[in-house]
């Protein structure tokens, strides 16, 4: 089996080649294929994440015979109702037949979810989702909390049909779906089975399939890149996984990586085009009469290399709302690629929020920055994407000591996780240094507002020193990847909107064109 093909480039355009003569040229005929070959190209998507503009340019690049997505193509919870239409639209459009069912699926209940749904033509795929048996007799709020019959909306595996051909497509939830949702109360009459008990989910739809005369067949995967590898060598009849949810950037075919062999010793192929709708994926592919893979290509495209399409914009306007123009960036360097650098587009935005707030100091969830600062004109919508979850402002007085105690418990927990999440915090008024290597805080400087820096006793913070501290909800009262703050009753002030509504107002209020640089507000030792 040759699976060495030279890579495919598919940022570069079709070209017609001409003769001097102005006659068309006429390329010599390929060798035929085979009777017993069949040729499927397959356009993938992973993690976009309710990135709106990333889906209008995504629609003018994603092609194949059969497309398909590794879920969390949504983000936020019902607050988010419009992007969730919006998401159900791209999916429609780009013709994605099947989707893996992924945790920011459930940001919101059951039973927006259960709405968007219905707004799709996709299959939502999850083998290994199950509901507890007697959730409808859980005390709780049945309305208030959306819980429904989701597992009945869910399918295991689908068949669709392309080019006379029957392709099976199974999916996978994340074993750690409850962990990462935005609202686990919503969802704790659900589970998903273990990586064990998920394998055997896998493989019984696996087998169900070959028994209808299915032998190509994918795994639509959330459950993250080496899960996929032991899922790809722990199974049969799996030809190409899928995957999603660590957000890798899986490049070209490399055997003993995203090229595994499954227990009946067939090739099994990975793909992951790595998060936020940056990249897709287009996988070429060669089956023989047995449906065994014999040739393949796997091929990135880089998303801000294509240009939207007035069309889909006009149709995401619609759903959305025609974005507000509110600045310049003159200059902003290129985004971080792990969660454990600094990132100067988050500092920014604690910028903005620290002065129209009038605070002392403002922090910011790393891993909740989920687009970057484009140099040029900026409207809202690319603010939005920027920070698309919804989680009002909020402000409080915070101890010295609470403050401290966060950053030590934020840098141990991204230091022992995988993908380093929730990622090292951003900030504006605050400097600290990091010691990678044994995972602590090193030292923490409060830097008021004429740019004097004044040193907190990390070893002895004090309780009654306190800050006006700004940050959203997630991170000052909800208490998932951090500890709480301050309780809702407790802050001084609670906007109605989030960070993006924030930012616009400080950079119309700058009314110049911005440099994005703010940088040195983490030392790393």
């Amino acid at each position: 089996m040759d699976f060495k093909i030279s890579k495919l480039n598919i940022n570069i355009p079709n070209i017609t080649f001409k003769r001097n003569d102005n006659n068309t040229f006429i390329p010599p005929k390929t060798k035929p294929i085979p009777n017993d070959t069949f040729e499927l190209s397959v356009g993938y998507v992973n993690d976009i994440h309710g990135q709106t503009n990333n889906m209008m340019r995504i629609l003018s690049g994603l092609k194949g015979d059969l497309k398909l997505s590794a879920g969390d193509n949504d983000i936020g919870d019902e607050k988010n109702k419009l992007v969730h239409k919006a998401t159900a639209v791209f999916l429609n459009i780009a013709d994605i037949k099947a989707t893996a069912f992924g945790n920011h699926e459930l940001d919101t209940t059951q039973a927006d979810f259960v709405d968007t749904m219905k707004l799709m033509d996709a299959k939502v795929l999850a083998a290994n989702f199950k509901k507890d048996e007697f959730w409808e007799e859980f005390e709780d709020n049945l309305e208030e909390y959306g819980r429904t019959h989701l597992d009945k909306e869910l399918d295991g595996s689908t068949i669709v049909e392309v080019k006379g051909e029957k392709i099976g497509i199974v999916g996978a939830s994340p074993i750690d779906m409850f962990t990462r949702a935005t609202h686990p109360i919503y969802h704790k009459d659900c589970f998903v089975d273990c990586l064990e008990e998920s394998i055997e989910d896998i493989q019984d739809e696996v087998n169900e399939l070959k028994q209808k005369g299915v032998n190509k067949i994918f795994l639509l995967s959330h459950l993250g890149y080496k899960n996929d590898q032991i899922v790809a060598k722990n199974t049969k009849g799996i030809d190409v996984i899928i995957g999603g949810h660590t957000h890798e950037l899986v490049r070209d075919i490399k055997e003993g990586e995203n090229l595994l062999y499954s227990k009946s010793n067939e090739p099994v192929i990975i793909t992951q085009a790595g998060k936020d709708g940056a990249f897709f994926g287009l996988l070429n592919l060669s089956f023989n009469k047995d449906g065994v893979i014999t040739k393949a290509q796997n091929n990135l495209g880089e998303t801000r290399l294509y240009h939207k399409n007035m069309v889909h914009q006009k149709v995401f306007d619609d759903i959305l709302g025609k974005p507000e123009r509110v600045g310049y960036i003159e200059k902003a360097p290129a985004p971080p690629k792990l969660l454990i650098e600094e990132n100067p587009h988050a500092n920014f935005v604690c910028d903005a929020m620290k002065e129209v707030t009038g605070s002392e100091i403002a922090i910011w969830n790393n891993s909740g920055i989920r687009n970057f600062f484009h140099e040029g004109f900026i409207d809202s919508r690319d603010i939005k994407d920027i920070a698309p979850f919804f989680d009002r402002i909020s402000i409080a007085m915070i101890s010295e000591k609470a403050i401290v105690d966060l950053f030590k418990e934020n840098i141990k927990t991204t230091y022992t996780s995988h993908g380093y999440k929730p990622g090292l915090i951003a900030v504006s008024g605050l400097e600290y240094g990091v010691d990678a290597k044994n995972k602590k805080l090193t030292f923490m400087n409060f830097v008021d507002k004429n740019g004097n820096k004044i040193a907190i006793d990390i070893n002895n913070p004090r309780e009654d020193k306190t800050y006006k501290l700004v940050t959203d909800e997630f991170i000052m009262s909800h208490g998932a990847d951090f500890p709480v703050l301050a309780k809702a009753e407790d802050c001084l002030k609670i906007y109605p909107y989030d960070k993006d509504i924030m930012t616009c107002e400080y950079i119309k209020a700058l009314n110049k064109p911005i440099e994005i640089n703010q940088t040195g507000r983490i030392v790393f030792e």
